[in-house]
C-alpha cells in the first residue's frame, strides 16, 4: 500500500520529472476528463536536455498517477451499447 505521501502530485512531479532546486515547473493544463469528469494537470520543467512535460490524472482513491483510472470504462461501454 502507498504511503499518504505517495499520493500526493508534488511526490509524483518529483519523481517522474525530478527538477532540481532551482528548475521551475509549470502546471501548464488543469481540467476535468469528458468521461468520468476526473481531475487531470500537465505539468511541464525546462531540464539541460530539453522541455518535460506530462500529464498526471488524479484517481478515485486520491492518488495521482501518469496513466488515467479506467474503473469506469467498462461502464460507459456498456451504456453506450444498451442505449
Amino acid at each position: 500500500m502507498k504511503s499518504t505521501n505517495e499520493q500526493s502530485l508534488r511526490f509524483q512531479v518529483e519523481k517522474w520529472l525530478a527538477p532540481g532546486p532551482a528548475t521551475p515547473v509549470h502546471v501548464t493544463v488543469f481540467s476535468r476528463t469528458r468521461s468520468g469528469r476526473r481531475r487531470y494537470v500537465c505539468v511541464e520543467t525546462a531540464q539541460p536536455a530539453g522541455l518535460r512535460a506530462l500529464f498526471f490524472f488524479r484517481h478515485d482513491d486520491g492518488f495521482w498517477c501518469v496513466f488515467p483510472p479506467t474503473a469506469d470504462s467498462p461502464r460507459v461501454i456498456a451504456d453506450r451499447l444498451a442505449a
